[in-house]
């Protein structure tokens, strides 16, 4: 269903996974690797959007770089490595594409732990872009990556597990406070029981299938609400 793209980047060239619904453009959605890369799962997570009617493309953050699940003292230095700079660019390549290529005037922008964070960062950069915020489990580990919420205009959808040490129910109860006092449309939903990371199929460790059903129509159903 879906296909490896280049695409500008600010100057340079980004790459990433592209999943087209077979009904023709749908509304775009940008899906935000996990620490470990732009690995099967988050391919998978693309089609899935497919097949549900929208076109979604994950752009390689670590360009080829992938962790094996599973490893998380090498996924964290990646992602502590991360070039900033270059990951937004991408991230903002990856909306002007997916505007090029599917129906609407506003993406939404989905991502998972490291993923989530960025998701909220890149609402935040590309306000005039961005209609949908869905962060899973979001973090941002790094402090110079802080987005200025002020300039959010999506509405945010945010899933947290119930178990999360490191995004952890309070954490997000707070961030939804701040979003909600400027003025933002911001809910959260709390998955009792879950981990952190329990969206991720391919670690049974955490997956939590119930969770990840909920979770997931919720999040279709936001998007298409917000997007069409």
């Amino acid at each position: 269903m879906g296909e490896e793209i280049e695409f500008p980047s600010n100057g340079g060239t980004g790459g990433g996974y592209l999943a087209s619904p077979a009904s023709g453009p749908g509304p775009g959605v940008v899906v935000i690797q996990e620490w470990w890369g732009l690995v099967p799962h988050i391919a998978d997570v693309a089609d899935r959007f497919a097949a549900e009617g929208f076109t979604a493309l994950a752009p390689d953050l670590y360009h080829g770089t992938k962790v094996p699940v599973g490893e998380p003292d090498e996924a964290g230095k990646e992602m502590m490595a991360l070039d900033l700079g270059r990951a937004g660019r991408d991230l903002s390549g990856a909306v002007d594409e997916l505007s090029r290529r599917a129906s609407g005037s506003r993406v939404g922008v989905v991502g998972f732990c490291m993923g989530g964070g960025l998701a909220l960062v890149l609402a935040c950069q590309r306000p005039d872009a961005v209609g949908a915020c869905v962060p899973f489990y979001g973090l941002i580990p790094w402090p110079e990556a802080r987005p200025d919420y002020a300039k959010l205009d999506a509405p945010v959808l945010m899933h947290i597990a119930g178990r999360d040490e490191f995004f952890s129910p309070a954490a997000a109860a707070d961030l939804e406070a701040t979003l909600r006092a400027l003025g933002k449309q911001a809910e959260s939903h709390v998955y009792d029981g879950a981990q952190h990371a329990f969206f991720n199929d391919t670690r049974p460790e955490v997956h939590d299938a119930e969770a990840s059903g909920l979770a997931w129509r919720r999040t279709v159903d936001f998007l298409h609400a917000q997007l069409g």
